[in-house]
């Protein structure tokens, strides 16, 4: 709760910001080089060096004092400069810190600002006359902050040097840990005004994606109604785009719930400045609803048809696997129908085979029946076909009894 302390700092001064990201992949960077990149910093000018494992550092650099955080995707650098330079947001008055030590950044700069700190009194004409002269009328913003003590103003258009500038009209005897709370909060509306509107570039990037794969969607639909092509192929070629648009949901995830933190941050940061309008000009929480807005909304509109074209290829993927089940019952039950009817004909068969079988067997027993009997019969004076008359049917129901006794041991 209380990693980061608001930086102090006493009026007239100037402020330069830098906040430095990873191309790819920022959240889950190597945090070391960010910190081994200040300490190269620090080594230049003899400071001291932060304790190991810290997010935020603040001390001396030179003559000046030097803020550093390390967040979860980026990292700011805020240097305070003591005075005013001869001529407002020269940028070659901005450039303390070494080239080559910028070149050889673990990231990309995503923003940088110039912040120009002036005292004021109750003639305030003379800041009407520095805003119209420093920024873009169309555009600028300027409120009264925090019951009036100080003036805040910034167009939020890049310079020629690559900068934003903003000014602060602050009243004389302004506290510097008040001073220090308002650029704190500065800082922190431009640098998440920029990384949340990182999530409408990939809006962008998605919308054209998107557009191509709801047509794609929309064609197996129709299949899906007219009944066009087989289900299981329409089937393979649904789960192919489920899949694709499971990967774009994925892919966004971060993105799209780092800019909604990002914007909520935003709003907070200009809310807490309880902001009162100055010379009629459109407030910071005016000019974001007019230019930053519209853009949050826009990717939270994309967010929500991504959503809604894999819920949609998940409900039709559902509806075509019911359509293949019901399919393959039918398949399976006319399976089931036909080996009903080949056991049938293999019961038939094989009661036939029985009944030839009793025929063979007894046809057997009967010779040898009659070779034991003959012998016994010829004093009785019967010949050998009475004899084999007499026996046949005692042989044919005892084989008969024999093999269904047989069959009910099977059974």
């Amino acid at each position: 709760m209380h990693a980061r302390p608001f930086p102090a700092f006493a009026a007239p001064g100037h402020v330069f910001f830098l906040a430095l990201k990873a191309p790819k992949n920022a959240a889950a960077r190597d945090r070391a080089a960010d910190r081994a990149h200040l300490i190269a910093l620090l080594d230049r000018f003899g400071a001291s060096h932060p304790k190991p494992g810290a997010t935020h550092w603040f001390g001396e650099l030179g003559r000046h004092k030097l803020k550093w955080e390390c967040h979860t995707e980026f990292v700011t650098y805020t240097l305070f400069i003591d005075g005013l330079e001869p001529r407002a947001f020269d940028p070659a008055e901005y450039e303390l810190l070494p080239a080559d030590w910028l070149a050889e950044a673990p990231g990309a700069r995503m923003s940088s600002a110039l912040i120009r700190i002036e005292t004021r009194d109750d003639d305030e004409s003379a800041v009407a006359e520095r805003l119209s002269a420093w920024f873009v009328s169309e555009s600028v913003a300027a409120a009264r902050v925090l019951d009036d003590v100080a003036i805040l103003a910034g167009d939020f258009r890049i310079d020629t040097a690559g900068h934003m500038r903003f000014a602060m009209f602050v009243r004389p005897g302004l506290g510097m840990r008040r001073i220090g709370r308002i650029v704190q909060r500065l800082t922190e509306i431009e640098i998440y005004k920029t990384m949340a509107l990182l999530g409408m570039q990939r809006a962008r990037q998605l919308d054209r994606k998107m557009g191509e794969i709801d047509a794609r969607l929309s064609g197996l639909m129709v299949d899906l109604t007219a009944e066009t092509a087989p289900a299981e192929e329409t089937l393979d070629r649904l789960l192919g785009i489920s899949a694709e648009l499971e990967g774009l949901l994925a892919a966004a995830e971060f993105r799209f719930g780092a800019t909604g933190a990002y914007e909520a941050i935003v709003h907070d940061r200009i809310s807490v400045l309880r902001e009162a309008r100055f010379e009629g000009r459109q407030t910071f929480s005016e000019f974001m609803m007019r230019r930053f807005d519209p853009a949050m909304r826009t990717v939270r509109a994309t967010e929500a048809r991504l959503r809604g074209m894999a819920q949609r290829a998940a409900r039709a993927g559902d509806l075509l696997r019911t359509r293949v089940d019901v399919v393959r019952q039918a398949q399976n039950q006319r399976l089931l129908e036909s080996m009903d009817r080949r056991a049938d004909l293999a019961l038939r068969l094989q009661e036939t085979v029985e009944g030839l079988s009793v025929v063979a067997i007894s046809y057997y027993a009967l010779n040898l029946a009659n070779y034991a009997v003959y012998p016994l019969l010829e004093p009785l004076g019967l010949s050998k076909g009475v004899a084999t008359a007499i026996l046949l049917p005692v042989v044919v129901l005892a084989v008969f009894f024999m093999i269904r006794r047989i069959r009910r041991g099977m059974h």
